[in-house]
């Protein structure tokens, strides 16, 4: 979540919102363009829920992680986004005091939801592939859905106790047309650690081990398949195909992922020694936000399964009897 200090307070005794210095024309396309990701953010992570809810093949441990995150990056679509788009498009907060109190405490609630919820799934694929049997033994549906309902209870706690024990919880609005909320040191610390340093971490060490097996389990196959007869090559086709698979879904991830939270963490270290400038502030959220647009994209879109989904939709079988029980995984 990371709030950013906002140490302008000088600016409050003159302040008022600029008038727009953009043609009508630009302004419409603004509000257009910003709809439009807002409704592939929705829409995406929308489609990513019906599809695991819905179809009984795909209640797996690892799509309870997904279903999770695409919740949490739906509702970040439906609440945060709109809200941070206003505010950038008219330059100014235009939703009062209140408001903004309650668009932090969602915002931040969700955007962490979201991380942790990636740094989940880095965990789930660790341990399917350093130990599949005890990981197809132990890990069911159940405990996956008992630790996602810990892991959302425990980021409920975080952010009450982030937002009271900060010392800033009834100053959230430092001045007409502004909505930024006053961190302390020590919390500022504690925030980048939690929110970010460690969930990091996790999803780069586990992802790094994860190549690390799959290139053990590739060169296995290979020399298995040494001493076998040529049919057998077959296997060692889609063993190879399936670890470059791998790596280019895990390569994105990792990449998006940086790309998306990295600006917004280093601006907000710096924050404490150089002017924070509104409109930067807002650019580099959305990106933060934005995050949330691609990962439906990078979970989804890449397997078949979930294209299979989608034509089932689309073509109403969805609403067929027992389509529950469709198969599809081809």
């Amino acid at each position: 979540m990371n709030l950013t200090e906002f140490n302008q307070s000088d600016r409050c005794e003159h302040f008022s919102c600029p008038e727009r210095s953009v043609s009508p024309a630009v302004y419409i396309l603004l509000y257009v363009c910003s709809a439009a990701v807002v409704l592939l953010t929705v829409c995406g992570n929308l489609l990513v829920i019906i599809s695991v809810l819905h179809f009984k093949q795909l209640h797996t441990p690892t799509n309870m992680l997904v279903l999770s995150l695409a919740v949490s990056d739906f509702f970040v679509g439906a609440l945060v986004m709109p809200s941070m788009f206003i505010w950038t498009i008219e330059s100014c907060w235009i939703f009062g005091r209140d408001f903004c109190t309650v668009f932090w405490l969602i915002c931040g609630f969700l955007l962490i939801s979201s991380i942790y919820n990636i740094a989940l799934i880095a965990v789930d694929r660790y341990l399917a592939l350093s130990d599949p049997f005890l990981y197809m033994n132990r890990v069911s549906v159940r405990i996956t859905c008992v630790l996602i309902v810990f892991s959302w209870c425990l980021m409920v706690i975080y952010i009450l106790a982030f937002m009271y024990f900060n010392g800033n919880f009834t100053i959230s609005v430092m001045c007409p047309g502004e909505c930024f909320i006053i961190v302390n040191e020590y919390w500022y610390i504690i925030d980048l650690l939690f929110s970010f340093i460690f969930p990091l971490s996790v999803i780069i060490i586990l992802y790094s081990q994860v190549f690390v097996i799959a290139k053990k389990h590739a060169t296995a196959i290979r020399e298995l398949n040494n001493h076998t007869r040529p049919k057998t090559q077959k296997i060692t086709s889609h063993s190879m195909k399936s670890e470059r698979k791998a790596a280019k879904v895990l390569g994105i991830l990792v990449s998006v992922f940086l790309m998306c939270l990295l600006p917004y963490f280093i601006y907000s270290f710096l924050s404490n020694v150089i002017e924070l400038q509104r409109e930067t502030f807002q650019s580099i959220s959305i990106l933060f936000c934005l995050n949330s647009t691609i990962n439906p994209v990078i979970y989804s879109l890449f397997y078949p399964w979930f294209r299979r989904c989608i034509k089932l939709m689309i073509s109403l079988q969805i609403f067929q009897t027992d389509s529950a029980l469709i198969k599809v995984f081809l």
